[in-house]
């Protein structure tokens, strides 16, 4: 019997419990097994798992990229540096990555990108969107790894999200973006190693077909 692809979700210690169940039952429709993550767990590397997932949640760290505190920012240091940690094993052993919202946000600083702090004050034309249903219009690139698992077809997602990609990072490309210009996904540039950060909550649209690629892709490359 083939054995399942294993991959990591790195979830916050606040929410967790409740958002976890989402990114297990999509891993396991992609036929992949969901291992959680979080800080004051026992597991805090990726010994024995097949590909990454950081979860959406608290804002990154302002000191990671030179950004300035806003008002209603929330952060974790210590979930900063865990992922920040898997990240880097991730990479060092070539696995897969897929970063949701604020994953995506982290992958950016990892690799020396920046973010913005409050897409509203850099975007005053953009939607304000708070919702876990698919009510942004999200416009992704041709020829793009994206494009190739979701199609290059305008997209309906959800917006839980106020950090967004500024300056990408080392080796990461912007391929898709809302109506507004707020980048909406990024990838790596580099090989065939699947490694794309999306600013939507794809655990949360559970009807799409579409959104389920996403971890089908991943299963598929761990």
């Amino acid at each position: 019997m083939t054995r399942r692809p294993h991959i990591g979700v790195s979830v916050s210690a606040r929410t967790g419990w409740r958002v976890f169940p989402f990114f297990r039952w999509g891993l396991h429709r992609a036929g992949a097994v969901a291992v959680r993550i979080e800080t004051g767990r026992a597991r805090g590397n990726l010994k024995g798992l097949d590909g990454l997932i950081i979860g959406g949640g608290d804002d990154v760290g302002i000191e990671l990229y030179g950004g300035e505190l806003v008002p209603h920012s929330r952060f974790d240091d210590a979930r900063d540096r865990l992922e920040l940690a898997l990240i880097e094993e991730a990479e060092s052993r070539r696995l897969p990555i897929l970063g949701v919202c604020r994953g995506a946000q982290l992958i950016n600083v990892a690799r020396g990108g920046t973010l913005h702090e409050d897409i509203y004050d850099s975007y005053p034309g953009a939607r304000r969107l708070n919702t876990p249903l698919p009510r942004k219009l999200v416009h992704i690139a041709p020829n793009s790894r994206l494009s190739h698992i979701l199609g290059d077809m305008p997209s309906r997602v959800n917006a839980l999200h106020r950090q967004s990609v500024d300056s990408l990072g080392q080796g990461l490309a912007a391929v898709a973006w809302d109506e507004a210009g707020v980048v909406q996904a990024i990838e790596s540039e580099e090989g065939p190693r699947l490694v794309i950060g999306v600013q939507w909550h794809p655990e949360y649209l559970l009807l799409s077909r579409r959104d389920a690629r996403l971890f089908k892709a991943l299963a598929a490359h761990a």
